[in-house]
C-alpha cells in the first residue's frame, strides 16, 4: 500500500520560512517523479514544484527563486523549502508521487499571515 505522509506545515508570518517533508512508502521511490501541489480555498489544485527521478526540477513561476524542492532517495523523502513566504502562498500542500495519475498525501496546511 502506497503512503505519502506530509509534515512541516503551520502558521508563519510573511517573509518567513517553512520546510515541508513527505515520507513515502510502498513504492520504489527512486523510480518515481515526486511533486508538491497546493490548493487554496475556492481554487483548483496547482503545481508548485516537481523533481524527477534523476533530480531535474521544475517550479511554478509564482514560487521560482523562493521555493526549493529536493529528495533523499536513501530515506524515501522529498522536501520543499519555502522562503520569503507570502500570504498568497496560504494553501493546503500535497505531496505527489508519479504524477496526476499517481499517489497523493493527505495534505498539510500552510498559513502565511500578513
Amino acid at each position: 500500500q502506497v503512503q505519502l505522509v506530509e509534515s512541516g506545515g503551520g502558521l508563519v508570518q510573511a517573509g518567513g520560512s517553512l520546510r515541508l517533508s513527505c515520507a513515502a512508502s510502498g513504492i520504489i521511490f527512486s523510480f518515481n517523479a515526486m511533486g508538491w501541489y497546493r490548493q487554496a480555498p475556492g481554487k483548483q489544485r496547482e503545481l508548485v514544484a516537481t523533481i524527477s527521478s534523476g533530480g531535474s526540477t521544475n517550479y511554478a513561476d509564482s514560487v521560482k527563486g523562493r521555493f526549493t524542492i529536493s529528495r533523499d532517495n536513501a530515506k524515501n523523502m522529498v522536501y520543499l523549502q519555502m522562503n520569503s513566504l507570502k500570504p498568497e502562498d496560504t494553501a493546503v500542500y500535497y505531496c505527489n508521487a508519479g504524477g496526476s495519475r499517481g499517489w497523493w498525501g493527505q495534505g498539510t496546511q500552510v498559513t502565511v499571515s500578513s
